[in-house]
């Protein structure tokens, strides 16, 4: 069974960074990215940054290119998100995902997710 564990993620002033992490448990070794999406209440799921361990190339959204970074953890596989020049319209729930080399779908697995709030 696989299971994505997130945390880092909290509240923050805007201007301010933090940095999210993602790891996975499990049978992990068709894994062939990792990823990071966001939703604010009443909007629509958003993507963030990917992460594909092959080539490792990483992609990013339109409103956070720039501003975010993201990383494989060495040796684990697990992604981190930095997130810098942090600004309110950022606030969301914010879920790791992983997909399956081969697979149909972009990502099979999600996580619960973890909160992260941008005051003014």
């Amino acid at each position: 069974q696989v299971e994505l564990v997130e945390s880092g993620g909290g509240w923050v002033q805007a201007g301010g960074s933090l940095r999210l992490s993602c790891a996975a448990y499990g049978p992990t070794r068709n894994f062939y990215k990792m990823g990071w999406f966001r939703q604010a209440p009443g909007k629509e799921r958003e993507f963030v940054a990917s992460f594909t361990f092959s080539g490792r190339v990483a992609t990013y959204g339109d409103s956070v290119q720039g501003r975010f970074t993201i990383s494989r953890d060495n040796g684990r596989i697990a992604v981190n998100l930095h997130m810098n020049s942090l600004k309110p319209e950022d606030t969301a729930a914010y879920y790791c995902a992983a997909g399956l080399r081969g697979s149909s779908e972009q990502y099979n697995y999600w996580g619960p997710g973890t909160q992260v709030i941008v005051s003014p």
